[in-house]
């Protein structure tokens, strides 16, 4: 994945997935119940269940990150 400064991607779902940010930054992560705003540090690593969600970067970088996702 890669989002540009102030670029955010389409509603989506992933099945169970582990993504690790090559490079991170500030990002707003929007899933139906709730929005948060996050600082993500350069090579954090997360897991989660299968969801829906929206992620935009709030920051002044790019964003890029790997993401493996269980089929």
């Amino acid at each position: 994945m890669t989002l540009a400064p102030g670029e955010q991607d389409n509603w989506h779902k992933h099945n169970a997935e582990t993504v690790y940010f090559e490079t991170g930054g500030k990002a707003t992560i929007s899933t139906k119940e709730s929005q948060t705003t996050i600082e993500i540090p350069n090579g954090y690593v997360m897991w989660h269940d299968a969801w829906t969600h929206q992620v935009k970067n709030e920051g002044e970088t790019t964003i890029t990150a790997i993401i493996v996702e269980r089929k």
